[in-house]
């Protein structure tokens, strides 16, 4: 919780204007108190956006396996893939670490690795929106789950909440379907979100737990836009999912005005793994990020590089 509340203000102060949390009360009122840290500071408060799904997906899972079923030689090649820090020989995987990224499963020589599900379920998400309060909603969906899609916006329309945005993240990897399918799919959920009155945000999700791998991640978010981005049903449209620092440069290069170009960018893993090194060590320091000062300010240069650009562009 410590560390939530030391990204929600290190990327607050930075300048995004929106930040993503799970729906969860914890986490939600520790995403609140660096909110706050950084408006007493700043002025500045970004939306909290809190992100629910209609099905399984990858942002919703956890790595867990036995660690007793681990051979005593095992290389434990788990442990150096966790961009989290989150695999340890003895406990195995911390859940407060681990997000899901995936890419402790195929490291495995044994298969020991699965995943857990940890979705908020329909009969509770109602009553725990209208608890949360939060600014805007991101719904993950996935092609050929529009039913579900609308059961889950009839929960959200019931907290009734005065929503900035609901967010739809979407896109095809894993599905065998091309980018005409996903307009398909775009356009269904636009008639379910006008159905509930809500205006819409697009993630359009190129590949999803990855922004952290490499500017492959951010050619595949961005060829995702491009193909569907004259098609798509009215509403801004955000890179996400294998997003990092390389977007910005493959944006640029198509050479498009900023009115022409993708409406923001959703970093996640990146945003977490350039400043996770700082966080564990004001953990190990028993201290926040935001009560280090050296740390704070390494911290914020690091956000800063990475938001700046994007603030910044004509």
């Amino acid at each position: 919780m410590a560390a939530v509340a030391d990204l929600c203000a290190l990327y607050a102060v930075a300048g995004v204007q929106c930040v993503d949390v799970a729906a969860d009360a914890a986490v939600v009122n520790a995403a609140r108190t660096g909110l706050s840290w950084a408006r007493e500071r700043t002025g500045h408060s970004p939306w909290l956006m809190v992100s629910v799904s209609d099905g399984r997906d990858a942002h919703f899972r956890k790595a867990v396996f036995d660690p007793s079923r681990c051979p005593p030689d095992c290389a434990r090649p788990c442990e150096r893939v966790c961009p989290a820090d989150a695999i340890h020989a003895g406990p195995g995987v911390d859940p407060n670490r681990c997000y899901g990224c995936g890419r402790c499963l195929p490291a495995c020589p044994l298969g020991l690795i699965e995943t857990s599900d940890h979705r908020v379920g329909l009969d509770n998400l109602a009553l725990l929106l209208a608890e949360l309060q939060p600014d805007a909603i991101e719904v993950h969906t996935a092609p050929g789950r529009e039913q579900d899609f609308d059961r889950t916006l009839e929960q959200v329309a019931a907290a009734s909440i005065p929503l900035r945005r609901l967010a739809v993240s979407c896109g095809l990897e894993g599905h065998g379907l091309r980018s005409e399918d996903l307009v398909t799919e775009l356009w269904g959920r636009h008639e379910v979100l006008r159905k509930h009155g809500f205006r819409p945000l697009w993630q359009l999700d190129g590949r999803p737990m990855s922004g952290d791998v490499g500017a492959g991640t951010a050619r595949a978010a961005l060829r995702l836009w491009q193909q569907v981005r004259t098609s798509a049903p009215p509403g801004p449209l955000q890179l996400a999912g294998g997003t990092n620092g390389a977007t910005i440069g493959l944006l640029d290069g198509l050479g498009l005005p900023r009115s022409s170009g993708p409406a923001g960018v959703a970093f996640g893993g990146m945003a977490r793994s350039i400043v996770q090194p700082l966080l564990q060590e004001a953990e190990c320091r028993r201290t926040t990020l935001r009560d280090w000062p050296f740390g704070w300010e390494q911290a914020l240069a690091l956000a800063r590089d990475l938001v700046i650009p994007w603030l910044s562009r004509p």
